[in-house]
């Protein structure tokens, strides 16, 4: 043994150390014979711990042993031979090797068990992942499949499938093109053809390659195939979201020193849960830089703001010189000190991250920081290729943020939604923000979840997933409130009263519906 460890003071053993003592030395009446094989074992580790130099590995192995032979057989040390001032040393001799002393006891009684006890609260979650909530990566070999299918049906060339082009100009915008390449209900097609009377669908060829054919809720399908339920949803659209937070052109402020520039109304796809859909259901357009000027004289005047999101519609969907000509006109703006740009496209058509667009994102976040914003509520969305896209776009940003919205059948289980913000995290993209989803549309009323269930899903993360991996948790209603109990004031019939932390202001927001969110929906609903 070391020199050091023999002349300890057994006298000043450690406190956990003497309740692991304690619990080893309790005599028990109810004990068994312990086998040869199992006393011999923990022999060989008492050797190893006498002999080890700077080790505290076969110290832990040699009280695993003897604790479990405790806990199998009742047997104490004595029982099978051990000497207790010998085994103390072997106490003192990892506390004085291990960097920060940690005892024998707090490590094999206390910390084993803590370890334990976290393995076994994600062990299910670890056994059902692949099936509950399977990434793009696992379902690849069917997208590739599907791909073919696609293709062939809309008539696309290689170079068009790897284009950004390509990928708008074939892209999917009626019933009878989906029926093409998706075996869809015939009410389905009938009831897509009465909802693109008041919204468009577009779908790129790509996306539609990663809906999985015979899932009847399909999270990728949910996302962006229209039902019956957007035109019969009962209700009155209220007015759009920040028709009293503009206070110019362009722009939407909800926040001191942060604003929006809401650049177009394009999109590569028109998302079923979008709340701009009425925003985006009108022709496509894309201001002129004189109306971008309006915008940008309020950003100058007010220096106050620090922090511009350009967002649409979809910030990708402007050509890259106009986001290199927005980009540079606020990198001149001496008190604006971030920059963002919002879009959901490198998800849907991520061969629209070309190297032009790199270059001119690398070059402005050298100036000051430019952040990149998504959204990505599924894992089925996380593909290869997407994932390339967003490993690019992670080396010419400053951060890649993701805004989920937390929508019925899509991400609306824990287990999926810790999948997620994993698989989010090993794809270079940081979850950032879960917006329960917005109740001034009854468009996708039938995709709203009740805030409580939300809530539980998001408190299951704690402890049991990466922190960094957990998102804030909102509701969007003047601004984005936090949906911690504390902000919960109180429930008055269907509506949740909030408080605005920023402000004590109370507001009201409607909950999604208990009763709906239990009966079947979207998809389920064409099922014979």
């Amino acid at each position: 043994m070391d020199c050091e460890v023999e002349n300890t003071n057994l006298n000043e053993i450690d406190r956990l150390d003497i309740q692991f003592f304690d619990y080893l030395y309790e005599n028990k009446p109810d004990k068994k014979a312990v086998p040869a094989i199992e006393i011999d074992r923990a022999k060989e580790w008492l050797e190893l711990s006498k002999t080890s130099h700077k080790l505290t590995n076969p110290i832990i192995e040699l009280f695993k042993k003897l604790k479990s032979i405790k806990e199998d057989f009742g047997a104490t040390p004595a029982d099978i031979g051990f000497n207790r001032d010998i085994l103390m040393l072997m106490a003192q001799k990892h506390k004085t090797t291990d960097e920060h002393h940690v005892s024998i006891g707090g490590r094999v009684m206390i910390s084993a068990e803590i370890v334990k006890k976290a393995d076994a609260r994600v062990e299910e979650y670890l056994k059902v992942r692949k099936e509950v909530a399977p990434t793009g990566y696992e379902l690849w070999d069917k997208m590739l499949e599907n791909k073919a299918k696609i293709m062939k049906s809309l008539g696309m060339s290689n170079s068009d499938w790897d284009s950004y082009g390509g990928q708008i100009k074939h892209a999917i915008t009626s019933a009878e093109q989906l029926a093409s390449i998706i075996d869809i209900p015939k009410q389905l097609v009938e009831d897509i053809q009465r909802v693109s009377h008041v919204f468009r669908m577009r779908i790129s060829p790509y996306y539609a390659s990663l809906i999985m054919p015979n899932v009847v809720n399909d999270p990728v399908l949910l996302q962006s195939v229209p039902t019956g339920d957007m035109v019969d949803n009962k209700g009155i659209e209220l007015e759009p979201v920040a028709s009293d937070h503009s206070p110019a052109r362009l722009i939407d402020q909800f926040y001191p020193r942060v604003l929006t520039i809401k650049a177009t109304n394009m999109c590569a796809m028109f998302c079923t849960h979008c709340l701009r859909i009425a925003h985006i259901s009108s022709k496509d357009w894309v201001s002129s830089n004189n109306t971008y000027e309006e915008a940008l004289d309020y950003i100058r005047k007010d220096t106050n703001i620090r922090d511009v999101l350009i967002t649409g519609g979809d910030a990708l969907a402007l050509s890259n010189k106009k986001i290199k000509y927005l980009l540079d006109e606020l990198d001149k703006i001496d008190h604006i000190e971030i920059k963002r740009l919002g879009s959901r496209i490198p998800i849907m058509t991520p061969q629209r991250v070309n190297n032009e667009l790199l270059d001119i994102c690398e070059a402005s976040n050298e100036k000051k920081p430019l952040r990149f914003v998504t959204q990505i509520n599924s894992v089925q969305e996380l593909t290869p290729v997407s994932k390339e896209a967003f490993k690019k776009l992670n080396r010419v940003t400053s951060t890649i943020l993701n805004q989920a919205v937390f929508l019925r059948g899509i991400n609306d289980d824990k287990y999926k939604m810790w999948r997620l913000c994993e698989e989010l995290q090993n794809s270079y993209i940081r979850p950032y923000y879960l917006f329960n989803c917005s109740f001034r549309n009854p468009e996708f009323a039938h995709m709203r979840v009740p805030v409580e269930i939300g809530r539980d899903i998001v408190e299951s993360m704690y402890g049991n997933i990466c922190g960094d991996a957990i998102p804030r948790y909102l509701a969007t209603a003047g601004g984005k409130i936090p949906l911690h109990r504390d902000n919960v004031v109180r429930r008055e019939g269907n509506n949740i009263i909030l408080k605005k932390p920023w402000s004590g202001e109370e507001v009201e927001y409607p909950d999604g519906d208990l009763n709906e969110y239990h009966q079947p929906f979207s998809f389920e609903k064409y099922q014979k």
